[in-house]
């Protein structure tokens, strides 16, 4: 299964390469992704492209999706990422976001993620969809929400240290 290009009005949704390591330096270091998601110890350029080597292409290459990037039309400029994840502790995939400080709360997030899941339910023939996050995260879970996926119960990842709010949704 080949991965595609993924399009709504406003965005282009492509998987990530390592083309794409400045901005996930960049996003990967944004204050509210290290507090929500994590630090990912990402503090170079280069440890950014290893980062999309080890994590994101491996799975890309196997599943034909995984971490995809986000595209304004209007100006190419790279706002965030969504992605469907093959994660350690979860039996089933989840869709996971993150865009940068200046373009949250605009409706880019509601309008990849949806895109997103749509694709997973209809193209990639996934089933059940799953979604984790803190329980700080108020947008991340007000997303979470919107997209109709519910909540289930509290998770704890493997090498993990926090409790999370797990939802899901099915086809």
């Amino acid at each position: 299964m080949k991965t595609q290009r993924l399009e709504t009005e406003r965005l282009v949704l492509k998987p990530l390469t390592t083309d794409d390591s400045g901005f996930i330096f960049e996003l990967y270091n944004s204050p509210k992704f290290i507090e929500f998601i994590g630090d990912r110890n990402i503090k170079t350029i280069q440890d950014a492209e290893q980062y999309i080597t080890t994590k994101f292409l491996p799975q890309l290459e196997k599943l034909g999706y995984g971490n995809y990037l986000v595209v304004k039309k209007s100006d190419n400029t790279k706002i965030g990422a969504v992605g469907i994840f093959q994660r350690d502790g979860l039996d089933v995939h989840d869709i996971g976001f993150s865009f940068l400080p200046e373009f949250e709360g605009k409706g880019y997030g509601f309008e990849a993620a949806s895109k997103l899941l749509e694709t997973a339910f209809s193209v990639f023939n996934l089933n059940t969809i799953s979604a984790i996050t803190t329980k700080e995260n108020i947008a991340s879970q007000n997303l979470i929400k919107k997209l109709g996926l519910h909540y289930q119960k509290t998770v704890q990842l493997p090498d993990g240290d926090k409790e999370l709010l797990y939802y899901e949704i099915e086809k």
